[in-house]
């Protein structure tokens, strides 16, 4: 396994932080998951966000 500057790191922290955000976004305004947004919307959105 090559070693990774800091900068590698940060540009795939970001990249994957990103997917996420778009992802959580995707999935709150997705009219398919109802039943997903009735189960996790119980907790505090804070709690998903840093559990995921």
């Amino acid at each position: 396994m090559p070693q990774m500057s800091p900068m590698n790191w940060l540009m795939l922290f970001t990249f994957f932080s990103t997917l996420l955000i778009i992802y959580n976004i995707m999935n709150y305004y997705s009219p398919y998951n109802k039943f997903t947004y009735k189960m996790t919307s119980k907790l505090p959105s804070k709690y998903i966000f840093w559990k995921w």
